[in-house]
Order: C-alpha cells, then sequence, then structure tokens
C-alpha cells in the first residue's frame, strides 16, 4: 500500500471532498435578510384635541416606523413596508403571498390614544398579523419584528402620554394609572397557519428529497434497461423511448401517491389526499423526463449533476428569498427546477388552494414538455463516429449473427 500514490492523494481528495461540498453551507451561514415585505395599512381618521388641534397618529406612527426601517449607511433595509388601502386587501395579499405580514391601524387609533389623558380612557389597538406558512423562517422573523415595533409603539405612547399630563399638571385617576402601564392592546394573529402536524412548517421541503431522489433512481433503472437493448434503426429506438417514457408514467403514479400515502402514514397533515398526489405526480415526472433527457445524451457521467443540485439545492428551499445573497437568489434558487416543487405544496399545505394546472403546475409541465422535446432529439443523434447508417447496419449484423 505504501508504493501506491493514491494512499497519499487520499488526503487531498479529502480536502476537496469536504471544501465541495462545505460550500452548500454558505446560503445557511450568511443569512442576511434584507427587504422583507410587509403591509401597513393606516385606516385611522385622526382626532381633534384641545388646544393641538387635529392630530393623526396613525400617520405619525407610520412615517416613524419608515424612518426606523429606511437605511442610511447604502445598505439594503430590512423591511420594505408596503402601503395597503384595508384589512380586507392585506388578507387578499396574504394569500397571494405578497407579504410575510402586516400591521394594522384601526380608524379609533387617534381617538382612542388622546382618550388617555381624559377621565374616560380606552385602550388604543393595533393587529399585527402573521403570514405563518409562505415560510417558517421569515414568519418567525416578521413576527418578532413586529412584536418589537409594538412594544416600542406602547412605550413611545405611555411617555407621550405622560409628558402631555405633566405639561397640563393633571393628577392620574386609578383608571387612568391601570391603563397606562399597558397603553397599547398589539392583537397578533397567524394567518395561513401551518398547524401542529406539518414539520412546523417545514412539509413541502422535506417531502422533496424523496420525490427527487426516487425520479433519479428511476430515471437509472429505466436508462439501463433502454441501454442493453439493441437497436437496428431510429425507428425501434423511438419506440423504446416512448416506452421507456410511458413506464416512467408508471412510476410517477406510484411515487406521488406513495408519497402522499407514506406521509398521511407518518403523521403529516395531507389536507387533501388526491390534490396534493396529483401535484406530487406530475413533479414526479417532470423531474424524471429531465434526468433522463440528460441521461439520453451524457450517460451516467449526468447523475453528478442531479447530485450537485440536491446538496447545493437543498439548503435554499427551506429560506425566503429575501434572505438569500443576491448569488445566490438570482443564480442558483431562481434556476432550481424543484423550488416550484416547494412552492406548489406550500399552496396545497397551507394557502387552501386545490389543485390546478396553472401556477407552479404549468412550470412543471413545460419543464416535462421541454425534457421531453430534448429525449426525442437524442433519438436522431449520431452514434460514435460513425454514420446512423452504418452504426444500425452494424447493430443489424450483431443482431443477427447472434
Amino acid at each position: 500500500m505504501l508504493k501506491n500514490k493514491l494512499l497519499f492523494i487520499s488526503p487531498l481528495v479529502v480536502i476537496l471532498v469536504i471544501a465541495l461540498f462545505g460550500l452548500t453551507l454558505i446560503p445557511s451561514v450568511q443569512q442576511k435578510p434584507k427587504n422583507l415585505p410587509i403591509a401597513l395599512v393606516n385606516e385611522d381618521i385622526g382626532a381633534v384635541i384641545p388646544q393641538q388641534g387635529k392630530v393623526n397618529m396613525g400617520n405619525t406612527i407610520t412615517n416613524m416606523l419608515k424612518k426606523n426601517t429606511t437605511s442610511t449607511d447604502g445598505e439594503v433595509s430590512l423591511v420594505k413596508w408596503i402601503n395597503v388601502e384595508s384589512k380586507e386587501d392585506v388578507l387578499k395579499g396574504l394569500d397571494n403571498q405578497e407579504y410575510y405580514g402586516a400591521l394594522i391601524i384601526p380608524e379609533n387609533f387617534s381617538q382612542k390614544q388622546s382618550s388617555l389623558m381624559t377621565s374616560k380612557p380606552e385602550k388604543p389597538e393595533i393587529s399585527l398579523l402573521i403570514n405563518q406558512g409562505m415560510n417558517p423562517a421569515a414568519a418567525n422573523l416578521t413576527s418578532q419584528m413586529l412584536n418589537t415595533m409594538g412594544d416600542n409603539l406602547e412605550n413611545g405612547i405611555q411617555t407621550q402620554v405622560l409628558q402631555g399630563l405633566a405639561k397640563q399638571n393633571v393628577s392620574l385617576k386609578v383608571n387612568q394609572l391601570t391603563l397606562l402601564t399597558d397603553p397599547l392592546q398589539v392583537n397578533v394573529e397567524n394567518v395561513n397557519g401551518v398547524g401542529t402536524a406539518s414539520m412546523n412548517g417545514s412539509a413541502p421541503v422535506a417531502l422533496f428529497q424523496p420525490l427527487w431522489m426516487s425520479s433519479i433512481a428511476g430515471a437509472v433503472v429505466l436508462f439501463f434497461v433502454a441501454n442493453k437493448l439493441t437497436f437496428v434503426n431510429r425507428k425501434q429506438k423511438l419506440y423504446a423511448m416512448l416506452t421507456q417514457v410511458l413506464a416512467g408514467t408508471v412510476l410517477s403514479l406510484v411515487a406521488g401517491f406513495g408519497l402522499a400515502w407514506i406521509s398521511d402514514l407518518l403523521g403529516i397533515q395531507i389536507s387533501n389526499f388526491m390534490d396534493i398526489s396529483l401535484f406530487l405526480t406530475i413533479t414526479y415526472f417532470a423531474f424524471f423526463l429531465l434526468i433522463t433527457a440528460v441521461l439520453s445524451w451524457l450517460g451516467m457521467k449526468g447523475i453528478p449533476i442531479f447530485v450537485l443540485i440536491l446538496f447545493f439545492g437543498a439548503p435554499l428551499l427551506s429560506m425566503a428569498p429575501e434572505m438569500m445573497s443576491t448569488f445566490y437568489r438570482d443564480y442558483i434558487y431562481s434556476w432550481l427546477p424543484m423550488r416550484f416543487m416547494v412552492e406548489g405544496l406550500r399552496k396545497l399545505f397551507f394557502f387552501h388552494q386545490g389543485f390546478s394546472f396553472s401556477g407552479t403546475t404549468s412550470i412543471l409541465l413545460w419543464i416535462a414538455l421541454g425534457s421531453f422535446f430534448i429525449l426525442v432529439l437524442s433519438v436522431l443523434k449520431v452514434q460514435g463516429s460513425a454514420s446512423d447508417k452504418g452504426y444500425y447496419e452494424e447493430k443489424k449484423a450483431r443482431a443477427t449473427k447472434g
């Protein structure tokens, strides 16, 4: 063994493998959220305060929030506030996955805040909506930020009211003092909740790996079966390819319905078994055709491509695009075919949307169609250095001799 050069090269090989797959950790380590879209609804109509005129605390709060989250040092801000007219519009945007959360100031906010300085105080309220199903990590971050903002608003209101009372030299009554210890009612609501049986909202990502690996396995097995056949003309090769696709369709049904059944058996909440099974079936079929198309041109040399896609793509699937670096978001995540699977499953799991052939499903079908076209073209490719005619004549002679 000491005379074998591979023995001394092995440490270098280990270092290269560690370095290569260590790169897959970069997106998770360097998470830096930026421009998280959060809706801001200000329905406050204002109030008239003696000696001050009309005030609108809703406008004051919105201006303060935007100022505090706007970057002044050239860096991208953490939050991207989006003005929305009403709560109804916000709910539609949350269902369409446009916002990770929302802050809503009701129309009587100024009136109730000004009442804190009177003998009949009323506690003002704000509503915080968290779009929990959109992305677990981003939802948790949004919840922390909005709750911190609520605490800061409460402290600000308390300070403002006490300063106003001090200027007027007004003594506090018991009911006022009680309210001033907690002068703001913050109502937090999770929208499109992930429930208690969805692996904390990560079920769509968790289902990707078994489906991806099984699609690789199915494509490789059928590739070996087709590769052992002897063709005497292109027509036979085309028939074999179509049979391969037909077999892949059967595998898709087995994988789609099988994975949904196993997930349900393991306790993952499957909201609609048929819808999720059909979507997984189409997803498997798209992945199967994509892998088969590559194998038809590159052979087994193409397998490392899909293994690398798995290792480099899997960490990104659990992240929100706003939490990725520009490079990973634009040049890796945007080109991952499996992201359409995760996005489609999120809609089915958490956004109460049924199966349809639009949206992510249509994209997966286009991937399948494009892969099928590339697969058909492989039937026409020239084999080796000989012409097709010579190649098939040689195959025919070998088959006859055999």
